[in-house]
């Protein structure tokens, strides 16, 4: 049978701020135990004094989060490339079956200059192109007969390009989302490859995310 102390353990698992924040000693036990009793009663079928609650919260172990969040730590004080670009377009298109070969042509312009930035991410239903705004004419053009969604303009671009070892430990997006989160910060658009985590942005926005980024290397 579920205890109440499982029970409790599994939704604040089921929150990765409270979790982080417990760990800290950031949270209002009492509050958080009076949040969680309708929820803990419902999965353990009878009445829970909120008592109860608090005590299953002030049992829980943290060392388990400590122990990745010092991992995450050493991980992100070897950062040292990052790669900014603004000046860019994001367009979004129903997939078709001539979206492909839009994508190709657009992708034999974009081959004689290598330098610009651009990305494609290809969902079920929907492609999204991330481009420099010195050839979205290009885009439009080729693009024309396309059913277009949406469209974002001044955008910008960071990108993070990650030690080796990040395949190897588990929470380093969620380490790098928290805190724009906390801070409010959209992101219009996520790509990453093995070793590289881009974030897109809105221009006003680039400051602080680069400020929030860099400070990754400091904690």
């Amino acid at each position: 049978m579920i205890t109440v102390a499982e029970i409790v353990q599994q939704l604040i698992r089921q929150s990765p701020f409270v979790s982080e924040a417990l760990s800290e000693g950031l949270v209002n036990v009492s509050a958080l135990a009076r949040k969680l009793q309708p929820d803990v009663q419902l999965l353990l079928g009878k009445p829970v004094k909120v008592g109860a609650i608090v005590m299953a919260i002030n049992r829980q172990h943290f060392g388990d989060v400590a122990f990745v969040e010092k991992n995450l730590r050493r991980f992100f004080k070897k950062l040292s490339n990052y790669s900014v670009r603004s000046n860019l377009t994001g367009i979004t298109f129903t997939n078709s079956d001539s979206l492909a070969k839009c994508q190709l042509d657009l992708l034999k312009i974009i081959s004689e200059q290598p330098k610009v930035f651009h990305t494609f991410s290809q969902g079920i239903s929907e492609t999204t192109i991330i481009i420099a705004n010195s050839i979205l004419e290009y885009v439009e053009d080729i693009f024309k007969d396309e059913r277009m969604i949406s469209k974002e303009e001044n955008l910008s671009s960071i990108t993070l390009i990650l030690p080796e070892e990040n395949q190897m430990i588990y929470g380093i997006y969620y380490y790098i989302l928290k805190d724009l989160a906390w801070f409010g910060i959209n992101l219009a658009e996520i790509i990453s490859t093995s070793n590289e985590f881009t974030l897109i942005v809105d221009d006003k926005n680039l400051d602080q995310t680069f400020s929030i980024l860099m400070k990754l290397k400091g904690t």
